[in-house]
């Protein structure tokens, strides 16, 4: 008799721990709906907003990106940071800085490492 009501405690304690961790799940899978609703409209937010950047890029300099950027793994850009390119991480030397400075701000230049478009900032370190 004693076992049995040992076991019956045990058979309670036991279904109100696995009625806590059924909550927690479903919590948890609450929270993971909501996060996956919020970065469902945050991309379709960023593809709009990159069609609209898109829609004001010529036409060759856009082809050209999305060639790199389909080669260089979803990058076709980088920013040029302190004399080093954000996309490959490696430091221009003195001959491509030069090159970067004597060109006009209009024209596209590239990094001759990973070959991405470089964009040039005020941080560039030109």
């Amino acid at each position: 008799m004693e076992r049995r009501e040992a076991a019956q405690e045990r058979v309670t304690e036991l279904t109100g721990r696995l009625e806590a961790v059924q909550a927690k799940i479903a919590e948890a899978e609450a929270r993971k709906s909501a996060l996956m609703e919020e970065i469902d409209a945050e991309g379709f937010k960023a593809a709009k907003e990159r069609e609209v950047v898109a829609g004001s890029v010529p036409a060759d300099l856009f082809k050209l990106y999305e060639k790199l950027r389909a080669q260089s793994g979803g990058i076709g850009a980088a920013k040029l940071y302190q004399k080093r390119c954000e996309g490959c991480r490696l430091e221009l030397n003195i001959t491509e800085l030069n090159d970067v400075r004597a060109a006009p701000r209009n024209e596209v230049v590239r990094c001759e490492n990973c070959r991405r478009i470089l964009v040039r900032v005020p941080d560039s370190g030109l």
